[in-house]
């Protein structure tokens, strides 16, 4: 059991909290271990009726992502610390995804990478005007996974390849106007929200009881403010490869189309188009346990890429941002180069009992 996670149940209530502040929450594997046995337990108990999710009130962000420096320190090596911390996160993921009871996550602040796979699954997700959401993962080498392939391509048109390919964020409002969230709520109402659930009887109807409360207290949504570049969104981002979306937006004449391109340019050409892939296949799929088999390929193999360590070197440890991609252009990174990372894994696919 990790001490970086508070797992309890109150009123029928199964509560998950992060408590990890001075890493942003950041999951690590005992964390992951104590919510996948946690999930486990309570999907069979007729005691416990929902969850919630949420960080220890008074510290900064949600969930920050996941402990992407011990992963680029396992993949400079053997690999298998970072292997193994996907099994059992990309479970916790797909535990989530599949549980049978309301799932409540309060998404209040930095929602990123594994943070997003932890609230993003669930039933009802709270975002506030802190949220700050990203899969910034190209841009280190590594690929919006935590069941990226499966959510992003399943937002309202081409919002999610744009947001896995450009690592964009979403702020606020915005959040819950692309439905990455379900429900707004400002967070002065937060304290407010997680008494009324924990004091709630939900023994009968707890998807119910849930929508009750949140219906008196999260306010109406307006149009996102991506809106404004919607066709370029659904125009550019539908191509079918890379360097046509790319292409196309710079054809496109529209500054804000040409930022997006110039982004692009910036992230690693090859996880850019593994990413375009990995989205692309996910939205084909059938079941989310073949999405995360599909991610943890992909994963297996990325935390020894040359991109993935390079992209750490340069944002995370020397922070000079000045990433030397091999290769270093999309037009460089061929079709074989992209489809390795999808090959099966014999013996070491990722297992769900099944």
């Amino acid at each position: 059991m990790s001490n970086e996670v508070s797992v309890q149940v109150h009123r029928g209530m199964g509560r998950i909290t992060l408590t990890r502040p001075k890493a942003l929450h950041a999951l690590n594997a005992p964390m992951c271990e104590t919510i996948l046995a946690a999930l486990e337990r309570w999907a069979g108990d007729p005691t416990v009726h929902l969850i919630m999710i949420d960080h220890e009130e008074e510290t900064r962000g949600f969930c920050a992502g996941g402990d992407i420096r011990m992963l680029a320190d396992s993949g400079a090596g053997d690999a298998q610390e970072a292997r193994a911390f996907f099994n059992v996160e990309y479970r916790m993921n797909a535990a989530l995804k599949t549980f049978p009871k309301p799932v409540l996550a309060v998404m209040d602040g930095v929602t990123m990478g594994g943070g997003v796979g932890l609230s993003v699954h669930g039933s009802h997700r709270i975002a506030t005007e802190r949220t700050l959401f990203a899969m910034p993962e190209t841009g280190i080498g590594l690929f919006p996974d935590v069941g990226g392939g499966w959510f992003l391509p399943r937002l309202s048109g081409y919002l999610g390849t744009w947001l896995a390919l450009t690592g964009a964020r979403l702020k606020g409002v915005d959040v819950a106007a692309a439905r990455v969230a379900t429900h707004f709520l400002p967070s002065e109402l937060v304290p407010n929200l997680k008494k009324q659930v924990e004091s709630a009887d939900f023994s009968v109807g707890a998807a119910e009881m849930l929508n009750e409360i949140l219906r008196g207290m999260t306010h109406p949504v307006p149009a996102g403010s991506f809106e404004a570049h919607r066709d370029i969104i659904d125009g550019c981002f539908a191509k079918d490869t890379a360097e046509e979306i790319v292409a196309a937006l710079e054809a496109s004449g529209d500054e804000w189309a040409a930022a997006q391109a110039a982004t692009i340019r910036t992230k690693s050409p090859e996880t850019v188009k593994v990413a375009l892939r990995q989205v692309r296949e996910g939205a084909k799929l059938d079941s989310f346990q073949d999405n995360m088999r599909m991610e943890y390929r992909i994963g297996w193999r990325k935390v020894q890429s040359h991109d993935f360590l390079e992209g750490v070197r340069a944002v995370i440890i020397d922070k000079d941002n000045d990433p030397k991609w091999n290769p270093a252009t999309l037009e460089g990174v061929s079709e074989s180069d992209v489809a390795r990372y999808f090959d099966p894994l014999g013996d070491n696919e990722l297992s769900f009992g099944d």
